[in-house]
């Protein structure tokens, strides 16, 4: 259930990754700043680097007082700014500036920067859960499988943007060899080929494919969502599921319901997972874990429950 916020938002961080997505952002700190102003609030500013960017940002959130941080960029600023966030007291806002944006469409948050920044003074508080995979902090879907060597390719190249995303897809489709998983959880086993497996706490990627429908954001699990290999006659098949809240409905698909669970590829010591979108190499197995309603965002008042 949505959280009454106690007081009005004043004084806010805006986290700007100036390289997020194909958006141009040079007049965003004034289009920012003006609309603020305008409605009684302070804006300030912090620019990632890519170098440390965790531990700066934290160390500067230690010595000064802010009523909300909006991550302003993509799924990794986004998760840079939560895990910075997670287990405190100031919200997280997001505006979406990126090439997918998941957790700010799973949230019903507009996708156009004006519409967004309309959270800085009409919102509801959610409280969210986050995971751990291998140890890092997850607000919003990692996988293994293809979608982590499409992640880790797209993010090698210099393009961006869906069409770059597509491309990158098809290049790899044919030739991809789905790995064999083990995986144990608090309720079941499984072991089996797949040519993905998503570790979702979240319905929907950036990409708008619908991976874990009817989920919830704030239930205290999440889900393991299996797609198994599958001939090339069915990709239309499960293409149209994916997108079209069917996942459920397809013979090479299944999801797992769990609060802990394990994953290993049989003779690897290590695995290709992508993390909120940033890709990664993990020793094998992979432990998840949830941490429950442990991060507080600024949602629509319009939108839904957490999904």
């Amino acid at each position: 259930m949505p959280t009454p916020m106690p007081t009005t938002l004043r004084h806010l961080l805006f986290v700007l990754n100036p390289i997020s997505g194909d958006i141009n952002k040079d007049n965003l700190e004034d289009t920012v700043t003006a609309y603020c102003k305008e409605r009684g609030r302070a804006a300030a500013f912090y620019h990632t680097t890519g170098d440390a960017d965790l531990e700066h940002l934290r160390a500067h959130l230690a010595t000064h007082a802010y009523d909300a941080v909006f991550a302003a960029g993509g799924d990794g600023t986004v998760s840079l700014v939560a895990e910075a966030l997670a287990g405190g007291e100031v919200p997280l806002g997001i505006l979406p500036l990126g090439s997918g944006n998941g957790l700010s469409k799973d949230l019903g948050i507009p996708q156009d920067v004006e519409a967004a920044l309309r959270l800085t003074w009409d919102h509801e508080l959610r409280l969210l859960d986050t995971l751990r995979v291998g140890g890092r902090f997850a607000a919003h879907l990692a996988d293994l499988g293809f979608n982590a060597l499409i992640v880790e390719r797209y993010d090698q190249g210099e393009a961006r943007g869906p069409a770059a995303y597509v491309r990158v897809a098809t290049q790899e489709y044919l030739g991809y060899q789905p790995a064999t998983y083990h995986i144990e959880t608090d309720e079941e086993a499984w072991e089996g080929p797949a040519f993905m497996l998503t570790i979702a706490n979240a319905n929907t990627f950036g990409s708008n494919v619908i991976i874990n429908p009817d989920s919830r954001m704030d239930d205290g699990q999440f889900e393991l969502c299996i797609i198994e290999p599958f001939p090339n006659t069915a990709t239309p098949g499960i293409l149209y599921r994916l997108y079209t809240n069917g996942f459920d409905d397809s013979d090479y698909t299944r999801r797992l319901c769990c609060r802990k669970a394990r994953i290993s590829v049989p003779g690897a010591t290590e695995v290709l997972v992508q993390i909120d979108g940033e890709p990664c190499h993990l020793p094998s197995p992979v432990e998840v874990e949830i941490d429950v309603r442990n991060l507080r965002v600024l949602a629509p008042t319009s939108a839904p429950a957490a999904k």
